[in-house]
């Protein structure tokens, strides 16, 4: 991949460090295409902190204010790309969620079976957190929101856990790994909801579930 204007070989999409130039960004450039990273769940959090910093100095538009309007039009533009592609592959599961996409796997809607053992867990949580938004003022209401908010945060580590090993090594596009992991990722999009109801809860501000 090179530059267009200097010929210069790019390291991102975004811009070429040769000439300074801020790029018109491919629609179809993934993140992990954007931070020059190769495609894989694993990431390297310091690596890829250096090359948000790295890349986000090529394309600053305040670096662009004296250009022409089509020059810091497409700094902008590789800003906010750069700034998504970061937010995706920092987020555990949105980078998840992203590689069950590209492979092919299914969506939220065309798979929304959660692990077989999560669903007796769903039962009892859900008794839970019924009857502490029905008492969060009753006396001892406090440490059990604290206990199942901590007993919550434990199994989404699990379940992260259990994504990683589904997609490390990456499995093939179209495996039939990736409806497990998505039945994962609906797991944590339950607990992730239980987690801002009790801290809703904490807050004095119950949620309506």
């Amino acid at each position: 991949m090179r530059c267009p204007h200097c010929q210069a070989e790019l390291e991102t999409p975004l811009a070429c460090a040769g000439c300074g130039d801020a790029l018109a960004v491919p629609a179809e450039a993934s993140p992990f295409e954007i931070l020059a990273l190769p495609l894989g769940y694993s990431i390297d959090r310091a690596e890829l902190k250096k090359r948000l910093s790295r890349f986000g100095r090529l394309v600053h538009p305040d670096f662009f204010a004296t250009r022409s309007p089509e020059a810091l039009e497409r700094a902008e533009f590789a800003s906010a790309r750069l700034n998504a592609a970061h937010a995706t592959l920092a987020d555990d599961a949105a980078r998840a969620e992203w590689l069950v996409r590209y492979l092919g796997g299914p969506d939220a809607e065309s798979e929304r079976e959660l692990p077989r053992a999560f669903l007796i867990e769903v039962l009892e949580w859900n008794e839970e957190l019924e009857q502490l938004a029905a008492g969060a003022n009753a006396p001892g209401a406090a440490a059990r929101l604290d206990a199942l908010a901590s007993n919550l945060a434990a199994r989404r580590a699990e379940n992260l856990a259990a994504i990683q090993r589904l997609l490390v090594p990456l499995p093939a596009r179209g495996s039939p790994a990736l409806s497990r992991v998505r039945q994962e990722l609906n797991a944590l999009r339950y607990l992730d909801r239980a987690l801002d109801e009790l801290e809703a809860l904490r807050s004095g501000n119950p949620a309506r579930r």
